[in-house]
């Protein structure tokens, strides 16, 4: 049996870890479905948010934890170098959160729109934003998965270097302080403080300069991959 037949090629794992993250999108939709009919939250965006059930915040925060290791083990195993792995499980991240949000709608009618206010996450707090803010996340972590594992065939890597990665990570917490800005502020009056928190205004400049330097490495990518097609096509000297 050749090694192709038991290995996927590149495009092949590229379409399983796609696959995979919508179905996961599906039982993630599920889910949140179930929960929010149990307290009467389908749109989170109401008085008291989040009540207080029984075991329910608990376990809540277990599969958010849970989820993100699913998300890191299969880009673990789709890809064959770090580089790849970290691509095929941020390409994981983001059609799972794409369609994550498709599927709530088929399944409960919301979001009506992509400014409806969702919680977004509970670690460490919770963070709060628009449905559309999450979603420019997850476009930009589609197209740098799919910029760092097409080239996988042929041998090419996507290597950024440190001054784009640098750009990235203070774009990332610029976005985690617009997301948590609001819980950070009530933090210290205690969990029923931030169970009753209702956002008002969400920063769209600050997370507009935080999404522009978190694309830093995505850019780069492909202004390395313009040049490599540039020079393949310019004719050799003799």
């Amino acid at each position: 049996m050749s090694r192709d037949a038991i290995h996927p090629s590149a495009g092949g794992r590229w379409l399983v870890v796609v696959v995979f993250a919508v179905a996961m999108a599906w039982v993630e939709a599920a889910v949140v479905f179930y929960l929010r009919s149990l307290v009467g939250r389908i749109d989170p965006y109401q008085p008291n948010p989040m009540p207080e059930y029984a075991g329910l915040a608990f376990a809540e925060m277990v599969r958010e934890a849970a989820t993100l290791v699913m998300l890191l083990a299969v880009g673990w195993l789709a890809g064959t170098s770090n580089g790849r792995r970290m691509g095929y499980a941020l390409l994981a991240f983001g059609v799972w959160d794409l369609f994550y949000y498709a599927f709530l709608k088929v399944l409960t009618g919301w979001p009506h729109s992509l400014f409806d206010w969702d919680i977004l996450f509970l670690l460490p707090l919770p963070w709060w934003g628009p449905v559309l803010a999450p979603v420019c996340i997850a476009g930009l972590m589609i197209v740098w998965g799919t910029l760092a594992t097409r080239g996988e065939r042929q041998g090419q890597s996507v290597s950024c270097n440190w001054k784009s990665w640098s750009l990235n990570l203070v774009g990332v917490a610029l976005a985690l302080y617009v997301f948590m800005k609001d819980a950070l502020r009530v933090a210290g009056a205690g969990e029923k403080a931030l169970r009753e928190l209702l956002p008002t205004r969400f920063n769209w400049l600050l997370f507009g300069v935080a999404l522009a330097l978190m694309a830093a490495p995505v850019a780069e990518a492909c202004w390395q991959r313009r040049r490599r097609n540039t020079t393949r096509g310019q004719p050799q000297s003799i």
